[in-house]
């Protein structure tokens, strides 16, 4: 890769939206970059030149997007992805990571999902803007973190607008409940590794268990249980590509003494063994 661009965000603890990387790239031919999960969303807008992204669905079956300059896909939290450079027109991009309460509503706004990960834009002059947008984000590192959300809200107004979709209210039930949901995941964040349960989340967000698991089933439509599980295998499926430790050493770095209680959790979020998912990951 050529050298670009690079900013990683200070952790600020933004609730609605939160910044965590940007960058930019021109990529030399034939360049990869995966297989790699991510915890938040990752998105990437291609200025010039193509390339393929491989990216996992729900059940963990692969599947291959060409992609040109004036579109981008989206990378989604705990998908197994792999993009490559074109040969002989290796892409330019732009790309950013962000998270939030509001994430999930903006991306579902601007029309991309798991099933439908790249971005078509239908008005040019919003995605011009969006780029333009992400490039201030990935130049200004020594402005302040709060130029910086000012400059996140912005790129999702104009992911939004660029869709060509119609402007619907976010989805939100008030700025308390948005506060127990971001103290539950950044709770999560820095914990997976411990013994910690439905409870002990509760307790740090200062609510009865009940409420939680209400708030979490009506906002990202999953418990909080089946969410801090996703995040560990996420945590494990990046240790499983880019380390040599074995099973067993990944199993205790994402907070499971039982290997076999690991594998059983590990296979039914990516649907194979852990053995089987860093053989077939390999490149």
């Amino acid at each position: 890769m050529k050298p670009g661009l690079f900013y990683l965000f200070p952790n600020e603890n933004f609730l609605d939206l939160n910044p965590y990387q940007c960058g930019y790239a021109d990529n030399a031919p034939g360049a990869s970059f995966g297989p790699c999960t991510r915890n938040h969303y990752l998105f990437h807008y291609v200025i010039s030149g193509s390339g393929r992204l491989a990216a996992d669905d729900e059940n963990g079956v692969e599947h291959n997007y060409m992609i040109h300059s004036g579109q981008g896909f989206m990378i989604f939290p705990f998908q197994v992805t792999t993009y490559y450079t074109g040969k002989e027109h290796p892409w330019e991009y732009v790309w950013i990571e962000f998270d939030g309460v509001y994430a999930a509503s903006i991306v579902e706004k601007a029309g991309l999902s798991i099933a439908s990960p790249v971005f078509r834009p239908s008005d040019r002059a919003a995605a011009a803007e969006m780029m333009e947008t992400m490039m201030d984000m990935a130049r200004d590192s020594d402005r302040t973190p709060f130029y910086k959300i000012s400059k996140l809200y912005n790129f999702a107004d104009c992911l939004i607008r660029s869709a060509g979709k119609p402007y619907e209210a976010l989805r939100s039930d008030g700025s308390l409940s948005d506060y127990y949901l971001q103290t539950a995941f950044l709770y999560i964040e820095k914990n997976f590794m411990n013994d910690i349960s439905v409870e002990s989340i509760a307790r740090r967000c200062n609510i009865h268990r009940n409420q939680l698991l209400k708030l979490f089933k009506e906002r990202i439509n999953q418990g909080p249980q089946e969410y801090l599980i996703k995040y560990r295998m996420s945590k494990a499926a990046q240790l499983l590509l880019t380390t040599q430790l074995s099973v067993r050493e990944i199993a205790n770095a994402v907070g499971y003494s039982n290997q076999l209680h690991f594998s059983r959790a590990f296979k039914n979020v990516y649907g194979r063994s852990p053995k089987y998912f860093r053989e077939e990951k390999k490149i």
